[in-house]
């Protein structure tokens, strides 16, 4: 660390920074008009330095925060020094620094007596941005055209005066003006708390020593990251994951990753991965940098910063033309599920390294079941945008923990009360799903069910759903988790399996269920305690059946039988099967 700045003052504006983007994700919650953002937690809040570095990210949806570096390559090429007071930028396009079209990202440059110092950056997923379908965001458009309004890097407010044709452009062009217009400014709002509070620390520490923070800062999240790799042993460590097809192609998906341990550098290569896909599981490669920097950043100590520091300790590569790096105009639109895959693959390679650090896959990333329509009699629009989290996987010394966020996302279940007073449905079921988990010495997390009874005329679903055929993960021993499942009453009629990935019309009365998959399992299920097994029975996360099955643990009237639970433990693989 610099001698030009004391520890105690490196803390506290360490503090400080933090504090401001956890700020601005507050301002976010309480300002946001759309339940996508205000409920669901939809949203980032980061602040940069003046040349785009990360300096810190509020806890808010991880995915998002990776990619802003590129984000931010992309604007300083568009803008260069063409950047003064008052300026505001929002961009979309995937293809010029953004991810895909519903996050909008939008930038405050922030200026000291003339001098420019940082950037104040806020993402939101908006409910709508045109398209050929209601939330823009399905998984079966074939071409980045169809997904909605594409907004390269343009200035919101040019030296603080509104560029109303742009607002008006998109307006026009999505189905809740109201909704992503006031979401826009609940963003705006957000990014100039952020100015005056770093301002504020920066008029009371002077801009010389705040600037020797800033270097200070970034070289200390790169020295904390540097000392933990190289206590790993170095090679070359391999995994593959899979996504149950694109929508159209049922044939699985690759996504093969190898991480190279030197010294302490990591080097991660997605070569081998699927060449790009006709459906909308795209992804850029900015957002597989940000999932493998979120998974690299899970098995790092609590006190590493979550700044750019660390990112230069990890070089990402994937070839031009696959899926994860795909050429225009391949669609994006669901590319969140392969930034959840991604994680869960890097993960899984990381299990090599480090093997104490890493849990057993989860969910595989939330499910999203949309609803779109037009009320029959004022032909008013609503969209529902429910993005399901579901349950982690089970942890070294710990079980998974049920219905949760993915750590990818830091989001939150949209509450049953706003989903029903704000969209015309009925939620007839919203549970634990019993027997999901899979079976260890630490068992996996419970998924969730949602069941909806569609109450207007008509509507247009999209399901976007996966670990369908390819199960979540175990570890070391541990068992996979069960799959997930979409089901459909149609017209009174019992439930029909749907493919994972879905787009369709329906009508009144039908009702869509969603079973989610669960979290696997980590080490030997014979080494959990016949106790623990128990309680999980009593509880209600488990069967009996499934105690026997996968713990060899016999319960009956509420009780563990002591004989046959031995008896059946001492009995061979073979005996069972």
């Amino acid at each position: 660390m610099s001698t030009a700045i004391d520890p105690i003052t490196f803390a506290v504006l360490k503090s400080a920074v933090e504090s401001i983007v956890d700020d601005m994700a507050y301002t976010v919650m309480r300002t946001a008009r759309s339940p996508i953002v205000r409920d669901v937690l939809d949203y980032s809040t980061t602040m940069c330095d003046a040349e785009g570095r990360i300096l810190a990210q509020a806890k808010t949806v991880a995915l998002h925060l990776g990619a802003v570096p590129d984000a931010m390559e992309a604007l300083l090429a568009h803008f260069g020094d063409n950047l003064a007071p008052g300026d505001v930028i929002i961009f979309n396009d995937p293809y010029d620094g953004g991810m895909h079209l519903p996050d909008i990202f939008m930038f405050k440059p922030i200026f000291q007596e003339e001098r420019h110092i940082g950037f104040s950056v806020v993402i939101c997923h908006h409910c709508d941005v045109g398209g050929r379908v209601p939330g823009s965001n399905a998984s079966d458009s074939t071409e980045i055209f169809q997904e909605g309004l594409r907004i390269p890097p343009l200035k919101l407010y040019d030296r603080g005066v509104r560029n109303d044709t742009l607002l008006n452009i998109i307006a026009k062009n999505v189905r809740l003006p109201d909704l992503v217009i006031g979401d826009l400014e609940a963003q705006l709002a957000t990014c100039a708390l952020g100015e005056r509070e770093l301002l504020r620390v920066v008029e009371k520490y002077g801009r010389a020593q705040f600037e020797t923070f800033l270097a200070d800062f970034l070289d200390y999240g790169e020295r904390l990251t540097r000392n933990e790799i190289r206590q790993w042993p170095d090679g070359r460590y391999e995994f593959v994951d899979y996504i149950d097809g694109d929508g159209f192609d049922e044939s699985p998906i690759p996504i093969k990753v190898a991480i190279t341990v030197a010294g302490d550098q990591l080097d991660v290569d997605f070569s081998g991965s699927s060449p790009q896909v006709k459906g909308a599981i795209n992804s850029t490669l900015s957002f597989v940098k940000s999932a493998t920097y979120l998974a690299v950043r899970c098995v790092l100590d609590s006190d590493v910063p979550n700044n750019s520091g660390v990112y230069r300790c990890i070089d990402i590569s994937a070839p031009k033309g696959s899926f994860l790096n795909p050429e225009f105009p391949a669609p994006v639109a669901a590319r969140a599920l392969t930034g959840y895959r991604v994680a869960d693959t890097v993960l899984g390679a990381l299990s090599k390294i480090v093997p104490a650090r890493v849990a057993a896959a989860g969910e595989g990333g939330n499910s999203v079941v949309c609803l779109g329509g037009y009320d029959k009699e004022t032909r008013e629009p609503f969209i529902m945008v429910d993005m399901i989290n579901g349950a982690l996987g089970a942890r070294a010394t710990k079980d998974g923990i049920d219905a949760i966020t993915n750590p990818s996302q830091n989001m939150s279940n949209m509450p049953v009360e706003i989903m029903e007073s704000t969209y015309p449905i009925r939620i007839e079921e919203y549970s634990l799903r019993p027997d999901s988990c899979g079976a260890g010495e630490t068992r996996g997390g419970l998924g969730v069910i949602r069941q909806y009874r569609l109450l207007a005329h008509d509507a247009i679903l999209q399901l976007r759903a996966d670990r369908y055929d390819h199960k979540p993960y175990g570890l070391f021993g541990g068992g996979e988790a069960a799959p997930s499942r979409n089901l459909l009453s149609s017209g009174g009629s019992g439930f029909e399996l749907l493919s994972s990935k879905v787009t369709r019309n329906v009508s009144r009365g039908d009702v869509i269920r969603h079973e989610q998959a669960g979290g696997g399992g980590y080490g030997d299920p014979l080494a959990r305690a016949p106790e623990a097994v128990l309680e999980d029975v009593i509880d209600g996360k488990i069967t009996a059946g499934f105690a026997r099955e996968r713990f060899r643990v016999v319960v009956e009237n509420g009780a563990i039988d002591e004989k046959a639970t031995a008896k059946l433990r001492g009995e061979t693989e073979e005996v069972l099967a």
